[in-house]
């Protein structure tokens, strides 16, 4: 039977005593609960006491521990703007309510922490830093994820693990009333200006035999007027030199995966550990490239099941199974072992809204081997909004 995960933030839960009830009757067998998350402004519109709540930096919802964190040059911020640990209190609520919690973890998306530390940030072809995408190339990222998923799987007491933005970011990013979309950028030339060419990715670069200028050169004609767009990476950069940016940077997502699982498995031992990720070897954001295969020890891979577009390779169409993210699930499938578990991720206003075009939906997104659904977001959504994601639910478990 498909199984459900619907998520949360801490503030969802605080001061509402109907809200971990809410969350059962919506279908699920799980909440994920945010853990550490990045600033957003989320609306809570069926909250008794608020609307709004502004997260205005990323934050950890869970204690941070100084000893754990001596020594480290990044370390979370905590929130000012719900109840101190809202995370356990969620989780404590849920508890009573008879569902399981899973500890949902952002990790290289985080704003307050790339403006104050700008060499650890992805920076463009152009030199142009993405102050809210830590890289995670640098040592001093990767021991800040490393250090931030054993405090999660340790304090959090949490039947799961769910990791987001597990790889780098890029140039999407719906924040600081972003204008990007006026350019009309490709979805190729979006993957080009999602290369990295800070220190450590320059570094790692020459280490393969690259010459790191010269690849920069190549993103910046593929983006500068007169000529038309490439067509593929592959096309902009020369298909050798696509090939050795695609294998350190599977090479990397490989070991950074690794090594969070075995992190989370120290710390809690038994832990289910499931990764936010995508098939596309270019892909960049909170569905961070998978690597040529799902790393060992992760029980589960969810894939972007509204945003096909953004995540989809050079010559690959995600949304080509009929419906949304049909083909990301697919394509995850087709990587991942045969115990590992693949999910979708879905927002109410994306699905159809008839009964009967949910049902072919369910369908189809089954036969591609989906054997998880994700509901983003119990909190965010009205009542319709649970009752879509309800209805999907319930035409998956029969299809």
């Amino acid at each position: 039977m498909v199984t459900a995960t619907g998520y949360a933030y801490p503030w969802d839960f605080a001061g509402d005593p109907a809200a971990a009830e809410r969350a059962r009757e919506a279908g699920v067998e799980t909440v994920a609960v945010a853990a550490n998350y990045h600033s957003t402004r989320a609306a809570t519109p069926l909250h008794p006491r608020h609307r709004l709540v502004d997260a205005e930096h990323a934050a950890c919802y869970l204690p941070v521990r100084p000893a754990a964190w001596q020594g480290m040059r990044l370390v979370p911020r905590v929130p000012r703007w719900t109840v101190p640990d809202s995370f356990t209190v969620a989780r404590k609520a849920l508890v009573a309510a008879g569902l399981r919690v899973a500890a949902w973890t952002v990790l290289t998306h985080n704003s307050v922490l790339g403006r104050e530390n700008p060499d650890l940030v992805r920076r463009n072809a152009f030199g142009e830093p993405y102050p809210y995408a830590l890289c995670p190339q640098a040592p001093q990222v990767a021991d800040y994820c490393a250090t931030l998923v054993h405090e999660v799987a340790l304090l959090g007491e949490a039947d799961g693990l769910i990791l987001e933005a597990a790889g780098p970011l890029g140039v999407d990013h719906g924040g600081h009333h972003d204008k990007t979309e006026f350019a009309q950028w490709t979805t190729v030339q979006r993957q080009l200006l999602s290369l990295c060419f800070c220190a450590s990715c320059r570094r790692l670069q020459r280490a393969s035999g690259l010459d790191p200028e010269r690849v920069a050169a190549q993103v910046r004609a593929a983006l500068g007027p007169p000529q038309s767009p490439p067509k593929s990476p592959e096309e902009a950069l020369g298909a050798q030199t696509a090939a050795v940016l695609r294998a350190g940077a599977d090479a990397s997502a490989s070991a950074l995966h690794a090594r969070l699982v075995a992190t989370a498995r120290t710390a809690a031992p038994g832990i289910r550990v499931t990764l936010h990720g995508s098939a596309s070897p270019w892909a960049t954001g909170a569905f961070a490239p998978v690597g040529p295969t799902v790393a060992e020890g992760i029980d589960a891979v969810v894939a972007n099941c509204w945003a096909v577009d953004s995540e989809a390779g050079s010559g690959s169409d995600y949304g080509s199974v009929s419906g949304p993210g049909g083909g990301a699930v697919a394509a995850l499938r087709d990587l991942a072992p045969p115990a590992t578990a693949v999910g979708g991720y879905f927002r109410p206003e994306t699905l159809p809204a008839e009964e009967e075009g949910l049902g072919a939906l369910a369908a189809r997104l089954v036969a591609a081997g989906l054997s998880e659904a994700h509901l983003y977001h119990l909190g965010l959504v009205p009542l319709a909004g649970l009752d879509r994601l309800r209805g999907l639910v319930a035409a998956l478990r029969s299809a």
